[in-house]
């Protein structure tokens, strides 16, 4: 008989008193430890944190990409599974991480679906959902890549990642006030990314064709109108983003050259 599969949970924070208890609470029954690493949140983040015995650490923030794998660094055991603070393991995959761990590992990853819940509704359509994502792996075999702000998990080549249709629940925004500030953020990051790489802008392609055909995609070839008037504002948030960041990276290139 296989021994049991132990599992660190890993989560980063600022500034998520909103969100880390639910978060944490989701997973006590299915990891073995938790590790917080917050980046000096000023809220009741830490307060909130400690109060279920996760080993807790002060880093400071260098990308969403190094944060997280500085956080798998502290897990000491083999296997490592990585939540936002606003997502949460629904109550189905908890029971599956449990058959997981009891049966023995059957890949070196695996992924789960995720359910966005925007402004108090699930998105079905939009091209966010299953929005398939790894967040279990075995820690030796892969790690945090892609580009800031946009994180991804990046196995070796040669392991095996397994899909398992379970929800990781994902609340993305409880205000539409905070998607604004969040695409305002991150289209600021991803910009100076492709300014790093040297990419530029051409205006009539990339700040009004590219955010069109992405409003297009999303709101009708991926249903988007069927979520309503929460789908309409993902859809067209999506594109605005867009444009942001090529307005961003237009205006970098023409500063900095």
């Amino acid at each position: 008989m296989s021994e049991e599969l132990k599992i660190s949970g890993v989560v980063i924070t600022f500034n998520e008193e909103e969100n880390i208890e639910e978060c944490l609470q989701s997973m006590l029954d299915v990891i073995d430890e938790i590790i917080v690493v917050d980046s000096f949140s000023t809220d009741q983040t830490k307060t909130i944190a400690e109060k279920y015995g996760v080993k807790f650490i002060e880093h400071a923030f260098e990308g969403h990409i190094e944060q997280k794998n500085y956080a798998i660094s502290q897990a000491k055991h083999d296997w490592v599974l990585s939540l936002d603070a606003d997502e949460r393991l629904s109550e189905n995959l908890q029971s599956v991480i449990k058959l997981l761990k009891k049966d023995g590992a059957k890949a070196d990853g695996y992924r789960f679906n995720r359910l966005n819940n925007y402004c108090g509704k699930w998105i079905k359509h939009c091209g966010w959902y299953p929005d398939t994502k790894i967040r279990l792996w075995h820690k030796q075999k892969g790690q945090w890549g892609g580009v800031n702000p946009h994180d991804t998990v990046v196995m070796d080549e040669g392991t095996t990642v397994k899909a398992i249709k379970a929800d990781i629940l994902h609340f993305t925004y409880r205000r539409m006030e905070d998607h604004i500030t969040q695409m305002n953020k991150f289209s600021t990051i991803a910009a100076e990314e492709d300014h790093k790489k040297g990419k530029r802008t051409i205006v009539v392609l990339h700040l009004m064709i590219y955010p069109f055909l992405n409003f297009l995609k999303n709101y009708i070839i991926r249903l988007g109108f069927l979520d309503g008037y929460a789908g309409y504002l993902v859809c067209k948030n999506g594109a605005y983003y867009r444009f942001l960041k090529y307005a961003k990276l237009r205006n970098l290139n023409r500063l900095k050259g």
